[in-house]
């Protein structure tokens, strides 16, 4: 019985410090070979706007690679969201901008968040890098029924 014991003691150390011995393949690196964008900031919160207000943010970037980098495409996630992109292509260390329009007449009164995806020639077969914008837009000012009171009226006899 003790020789089995010992037996499987010696099996269960065996196989813990030749598991524990198991070679860990190095952690890949990211390929530098290409173009590379590197956002600034990939979300812009609009905050608190006004019914109307100015429309337009920009999300800068610069190519950090080693080729050109040409944006292929940038959609919004709806037709509110209009995103503008540069057609020729980013030299690195070159910067350039995706403007994105959001239409401040739209979901009045709730926040909102917003997506444009931007397709690159970063990878193989194109990549997609996903920009956000969010905020809330304050709902239109009623405006007043007839007259201001402080202007008199056209139709009293004296004026007021």
């Amino acid at each position: 019985m003790k020789r089995i014991f010992s037996l499987f003691l010696a099996l269960t150390l065996i196989s813990a410090v030749s598991f524990a011995q198991a070679d860990v393949a190095p952690e890949a690196t990211p390929a530098t070979d290409g173009p590379n964008m590197n956002f600034e900031v990939t979300e812009i919160d609009y905050g608190v706007i006004e019914y109307d207000s100015d429309p337009y943010r920009s999300f800068q970037f610069t190519n950090t690679g080693n080729a050109p980098l040409q944006v292929t495409h940038a959609k919004g996630s709806c037709g509110c969201t209009i995103p503008e992109y540069p057609k020729e292509p980013i030299f690195p260390g070159e910067t350039g901008e995706i403007k994105v329009r959001y239409d401040t007449k739209r979901d009045t009164g709730k926040p909102f968040m917003k997506r444009v995806t931007v397709t690159t020639n970063e990878a193989e077969g194109g990549k997609q890098r996903v920009l956000v914008i969010k905020g809330t837009v304050l709902k239109r000012a009623k405006e007043a029924d007839g007259l201001p009171a402080s202007q008199p009226s056209i139709f009293a006899p004296d004026g007021k």
